[in-house]
């Protein structure tokens, strides 16, 4: 069994019971979460008990859903009923376990996922590292001297460690496409908005999505159409009606205008982050370049808002218990909480007219490629790389190409790209707004045409 979908397969027909796939993925926890550390807790009880209702409903000849029997785990800011909801941090440890589940984890229970477990992250999700003070670094798969990515990357080595088919995670700045990238596994981030956060720990507010990760096209677009629809708990999500994807992934894209992106695109990264986006190009046939204008400046703006709406969050605890912080993100949100508030207005001027030109560039085209990081995974406490004969730091470095699209709520996808006898590497599938079934057919051919990784 490859993917979820072939997991919920498996389960409908009886080949296989829900309880035995969670029996299985929690042994399988057990014996490899002591190297690489993505699991802060696991939920063996309710999970075990959720796969029972499951093997009993398909018994009475129910049908529990599209995900019956699947395992999933949670990045920990996502609110677990009866669990304190830590966000990666010492000081939320202290607070009362949640009265209800996040409402992502509530549609994926209805559609028969099972919940085993939350996943590590950077502290309150401020970081692309995932090296946390508190509750130590999570381990690439693939290297385990290596970093998973952040501040998603529990989420990330917990699915291409195979020990999850699918995780949720959230994205402010890259924290979903950056980890994906760096272990080798698909990341999704919707547009700002198209998924409810209800019940997650927010961060950045007008910046936080959340998303998933999986190892395949069609459990991306299953997930997501799960997980799509109103919720009046969460003001931002959006009113529009669920468009499903997983009908339309393998439409014809022959009509789709696609262009790599040039400029700030194919600047400050090594050599191989530009080789997988020519492999991509080369794939789909594409052989048009298009300027994204300002995306240095996006990124700039994405920094001082980020930090703002952080150190606003947090303000009391840092005049508080300073001490108490990950010191790494302690001294971020320090520097947030000096920032002149014309600064933030500056910033939030700026958003305004970068989303109406990037608006006018989707006029003319559907997909737009670019890398998701500049390196393959830096080892645990590498603190600088160079890139175009410049030093610099690596933390804050990895969302060098994915802010200036999350900054206005784009939805991305990053892609695992093969690469013989190498790290893995991801490739951004850029749309406008509301587009992410095209993101989807597009990976779907790449993913057809065995470009996409795969570690079996």
């Amino acid at each position: 069994m490859n993917d979820a979908v072939d997991i919920s397969e498996n389960v409908l027909s009886g080949k296989v019971s829900a309880v035995e796939i969670t029996k299985t993925t929690l042994s399988k926890i057990t014996a490899k979460n002591k190297e690489l550390n993505c699991f802060t807790e696991l939920t063996e009880k309710i999970a075990l008990q959720d796969a029972a209702n499951i093997d009993q409903r398909i018994a009475k000849g129910e049908n529990p859903g599209v995900l019956a029997g699947v395992p999933f785990a949670v990045k920990n800011l996502f609110d677990i009923v009866g669990l304190t909801t830590l966000a990666g941090s010492k000081i939320n440890a202290e607070n009362l376990p949640a009265t209800q589940d996040a409402t992502a984890i509530t549609k994926l229970k209805k559609a028969g996922a099972v919940l085993v477990g939350t996943l590590n992250m950077d502290e309150y999700a401020y970081g692309f590292v995932t090296e946390n003070a508190h509750y130590g670094a999570t381990h690439n798969p693939h290297d385990l001297q290596r970093i998973a990515g952040g501040s998603s990357g529990g989420s990330a080595t917990a699915v291409a460690g195979g020990l999850v088919p699918f995780s949720l995670g959230s994205d402010t700045n890259g924290s979903i496409r950056v980890p994906a990238a760096l272990c080798g596994v698909f990341g999704f981030k919707p547009t700002y908005g198209r998924l409810s956060r209800a019940g997650v720990k927010l961060f950045s507010s007008s910046l936080d999505h959340i998303g998933h990760f999986a190892n395949s096209v069609r459990d991306i677009a299953t997930i997501f159409d799960v997980l799509q629809g109103e919720d009046e708990k969460d003001p931002v999500c959006t009113k529009r009606p669920p468009e499903l994807c997983l009908p339309q992934i393998n439409n014809d894209i022959g009509n789709l205008k696609i262009a790599v992106a040039d400029d700030y695109f194919t600047q400050k990264a090594e050599t191989a982050a530009f080789e997988v986006v020519q492999k991509v190009a080369k794939a789909l046939n594409v052989r048009e370049y298009i300027t994204i204008p300002e995306a240095k400046v996006a990124r700039a703006a994405a920094f001082v808002i980020t930090a703002c709406e952080g150190a606003n969050l947090h303000l009391e605890n840092l005049k508080l218990r300073p001490e108490d912080f990950d010191f790494a993100t302690r001294d971020r949100f320090l520097a947030g909480a000096l920032i002149p508030n014309s600064w933030y207005i500056q910033a939030q001027r700026f958003r305004r007219w970068y989303r109406d030109k990037i608006r006018q560039i989707f006029a003319n085209v559907d997909i737009i490629i670019a890398p998701t990081t500049p390196i393959t995974a830096p080892l645990i406490g590498q603190e600088k790389m160079v890139l175009d004969g410049e030093e610099i730091l690596i933390r804050p470095h990895l969302g060098l190409f994915t802010q200036p699209l999350s900054f206005i709520g784009l939805p991305v996808l990053s892609v695992p790209i093969n690469q013989e006898n190498s790290l893995p590497l991801g490739v951004q599938l850029i749309a406008a707004p509301y587009n992410e079934a095209l993101i989807l057919q597009v990976a779907a051919v790449l993913e057809a045409q065995g470009i996409v990784f795969y570690e079996k």
